[in-house]
């Protein structure tokens, strides 16, 4: 992330441009499909190369969209309604799934941002304890015994919450100063389901080491985009840019 927004860098395997239009800086993304736009550039952003526009930029609504609108150009066996479970949001878990997510969101996807953005002693104060709080009401989830936080299978839940657990103690713990506990010193059941998830690298089974294949190559990376981000708006670009040396291990084995 630079000055005016994320833009693409070309390092950690990623693009050095936008390839549809060569563009360098997201923003430039965000005027392409209306010149006028005032708001934040944000990602991720969905973007639609037949009508050359901006679908979407909300993470919640682009993962649903992801595997819902696009079934029908996929081979029969890997289609939501054919996956274990039904896919990551069955008819009969949908209550359930959305009732987690919202809590979920609220005081631990975006809680660390609450915390690590901070501009106040209090309002760190004020968001730190919900986000530990939940954490505690997730690892005490887990002593179900199941693999999944709601069974047997993956669901939605399980992909939202995976994002921000995957990056906690590398980045969050000490870049944004969430530092109350760890993962995996202080969450056994959350650190097995993390690890789980992590090291999963079977292409056939029903993960299909995706969240191996999406964030190994990254997670060395975290702590100094997040020391970046944070130096920038918390500190508005004044004082030393500090990247924390630990965690030694990134991801424990199982």
């Amino acid at each position: 992330m630079g000055s005016e927004g994320w833009y693409f860098s070309g390092e950690g395997g990623s693009l050095p441009e936008d390839p549809l239009h060569g563009f360098k800086k997201l923003k430039d993304l965000y005027l392409k499909a209306d010149p006028n736009y005032t708001g934040r550039y944000t990602v991720p952003v969905l973007w639609d190369k037949k009508a050359d526009v901006l679908v979407n930029n909300e993470s919640s609504e682009i993962i649903r969209m992801l595997y819902s609108e696009f079934d029908e150009f996929l081979p029969e066996n890997l289609r939501e309604e054919n996956r274990p479970g039904k896919g990551l949001y069955p008819p009969h878990l949908r209550a359930e799934i959305d009732a987690m997510n919202e809590w979920v969101y609220d005081t631990v996807n975006n809680g660390v941002y609450k915390v690590g953005f901070s501009k106040s002693q209090e309002s760190y104060d004020e968001n730190i304890r919900p986000l530990f709080a939940s954490l505690d009401r997730l690892e005490a989830h887990l002593g179900h015994g199941k693999p999944f936080l709601l069974g047997d299978s993956i669901t939605e839940a399980d992909v939202r919450l995976y994002t921000t657990l995957a990056r906690f103690d590398v980045a969050y713990h000490s870049v944004f100063q969430c530092n109350l506990k760890s993962i995996r010193h202080d969450y056994p059941r959350l650190h097995d389901w993390l690890r789980r998830l992590y090291w999963d690298q079977d292409e056939e089974g029903p993960l299909r080491a995706a969240f191996y294949r999406t964030t190994a190559p990254n997670i060395g990376r975290y702590a100094l985009g997040y020391a970046d981000s944070r130096w920038r708006i918390v500190q508005e670009g004044q004082g030393p840019l500090i990247v924390p040396a630990g965690p030694l291990v990134l991801m424990e084995p199982l």
